[in-house]
């Protein structure tokens, strides 16, 4: 049996290695920390750019406020109030005309199926660039019914639909009626 006995006061160990690759991790480390400066000091900058441009933004906001509000006190006046009120109404008779009757029912003949009618339908404007069209349909059974709402909702023409009512036929309607309230985009 061979036991190793080191008689030296300090023993030889072998850290060239370690004290090598320290120095690299060292180096690596630093070389990293000044980029992550860099990276710093630069969205610093970027941020200070950003900044600027929405304070100078805030400030065209706050001018064509500042303008519209002075504006809006002009035609408050009561001396203007009838040529505004006289304006209101020929902007929503302009928009109400602004409905292509032609483009609804080619669009409604896109998802329509074969065998269901629709009896009545009224567009009405409910916002800037908004119609909802609220309409009765009439089916003889009704399964062709809600078809049209799934093809109503699957359509990118038109938006959620809100069914009102689902009527069964009667002995002088032989016809399922359905009113049926739907969000259309027809730009006006």
């Amino acid at each position: 049996m061979r036991i190793p006995v080191n008689l030296a006061s300090l023993p030889f160990r072998r850290d060239r290695a370690l004290l090598v690759a320290s120095g690299v991790a060292c180096v690596l480390l630093t070389a990293l920390l000044v980029f992550l400066i860099s990276l710093n000091s630069l969205e610093s900058g970027q941020a200070a750019d950003a900044r600027g441009q929405i304070a100078r933004l805030e400030s065209q906001i706050r001018a064509i406020s500042a303008e519209q509000a002075r504006e809006d006190a002009i035609l408050r006046k009561p001396e203007n109030a009838e040529v505004l009120e006289r304006s209101l109404f020929l902007n929503a008779l302009l928009y109400r005309k602004g409905i292509s009757w032609t483009r609804i029912f080619a669009d409604l003949e896109k998802v329509v199926p074969y065998n269901v009618r629709i009896m009545t339908i009224r567009p009405s404007v409910v916002g800037p660039n908004q119609v909802s069209l609220d309409m009765t349909i009439g089916s003889e059974t009704p399964g062709p019914v809600f078809d049209l709402l799934k093809n109503l909702e699957g359509s990118p023409l038109f938006g959620a639909v809100y069914s009102h009512s689902l009527l069964p036929p009667t002995q002088t309607d032989k016809l399922y009626r359905c009113r049926v309230s739907v969000n259309y985009a027809q730009n006006l």
